[in-house]
């Protein structure tokens, strides 16, 4: 069972008490799902000891350390930047600009999701977004679902569109065009709309500066995305461009989006349930719940 990082000690409590008492599991294993990240990546990279860990979830976004796969505490930074924020963002923009979509939250995720994308050149691409008609290469419109013949939103191809936006009554489109960009970017610089935080970049630096300057090498050439957000397009060449900009010349820096990044913590678990040490170095069984109580779990599970 994974769960967020410094969770309360009462929950946890109560977790152990409720999978062990109440449902009488024979074993459990809490974990963090940025720990089996780092596992999955030291196990296929045996010559690496460190890796960091950049998992962009729903809600929020942690920068985590690892050490031969135990998180380092003290190098943990979390950004209050998540999904959830990015769509809710989309949404007031929107409605704002265009069509009132407040209460649309699994539509306006969707047209996230389908549009959006990392600027590798922010400013540039706002200018390109202030021209008019097909010069504006940023432009896109989007067909937002009816549920009765549109199932799923689409984006227009752009031989398709119609400049004016005049489009027959039988469709409803949103016109797109900083926005695009504009929404990723909160994770960038949070303080855009009013959030006064660091970006992912910064963040990335401040955890690895935290540490012993033996390990900030090994950090910065071994960072990994995670996390549905890192599926943007330009998301992995932004981070890596900036977290380049920010670290010591002479220190080497390595980007790496594993494949599917939202499932790739499960993956990882699946691969680790499978590994002939898991028994005694991840499980607490129920014996050993009642012999040593919460003791047992304390010492074994790593959050």
């Amino acid at each position: 069972m994974t769960e967020p990082y410094f969770n309360f000690r009462s929950i946890q409590e109560s977790m152990n008490e409720i999978l062990f008492e109440e449902y009488q599991f024979h074993a459990i294993c809490r974990i963090n799902g940025g720990t089996l990240s780092a596992h999955k990546y030291l196990h296929e990279h045996p010559s690496e000891l460190c890796c960091l860990v950049v998992d962009s979830g729903f809600s929020f976004t942690h920068i985590v350390p690892f050490y031969k796969g135990r998180a380092i505490k003290s190098g943990i930074r979390r950004l209050n930047v998540g999904g959830k924020l990015l769509s809710n963002h989309l949404k007031e923009i929107i409605s704002y600009r265009q069509l009132h979509v407040m209460d649309e939250t699994y539509v306006i995720n969707q047209v996230k999701e389908d549009v959006c994308y990392v600027s590798q050149q922010f400013y540039k691409d706002m200018k390109v977004a202030q021209l008019k008609g097909e010069e504006n290469t940023i432009l896109t419109d989007y067909v937002l679902p009816d549920f009765s013949t549109i199932r799923k939103g689409y984006c227009k191809e752009r031989k398709d569109m119609i400049w004016s936006g005049k489009y027959p009554s039988g469709e409803q489109v949103l016109r797109l065009s900083n926005e695009r960009f504009a929404v990723p970017e909160i994770m960038f610089h949070p303080s855009d709309i009013g959030i006064q935080e660091m970006g992912i970049p910064e963040a990335i630096r401040c955890a690895v500066e935290s540490l012993t300057p033996e390990m900030q090498p090994h950090m910065y050439q071994n960072i990994v995305l995670t996390g549905g957000s890192s599926l943007f397009p330009g998301y992995r060449d932004r981070v890596f461009a900036d977290v380049r900009s920010l670290s010591p010349d002479e220190f080497r820096v390595s980007v790496t989006l594993p494949e599917n990044p939202i499932t790739h913590a499960w993956t990882a678990g699946s691969m680790l349930s499978r590994s002939p040490s898991f028994s005694s170095k991840h499980l607490v069984t129920r014996r050993q719940y009642e012999e040593q109580g919460q003791d047992a779990c304390e010492s074994k599970f790593d959050v």
